[in-house]
């Protein structure tokens, strides 16, 4: 099982993912009020800002701090520099 750093030492697994998108636009926003209302939203911010909204297969929504293409980078395997996390 690959799991992927999503920033602050959290760690997501590989094979559950489905999408890594930003959290701008309506629709996704709908998404994830509807996660934190039925009670399956992971905010893995630590109270910095999302910037990346994880949709596993299990209906669970993730957010992150680190941007969708730093996510993706360590998802096919390009480690980025931890300082954006230090942000």
């Amino acid at each position: 099982m690959k799991l992927i750093n999503i920033g602050f030492g959290n760690m997501v697994s590989a094979s559950r993912l489905i999408a890594i998108v930003s959290p701008e636009s309506a629709p996704i926003k709908r998404m994830v009020q509807d996660a934190r209302d039925r009670g399956s939203l992971v905010d893995a911010t630590y109270g910095r800002r999302t910037r990346a909204v994880l949709i596993t297969d299990s209906d669970h929504i993730i957010l992150s701090a680190l941007q969708p293409e730093t996510v993706a980078g360590r998802f096919n395997g390009r480690e980025e520099p931890a300082a954006e996390e230090e942000v």
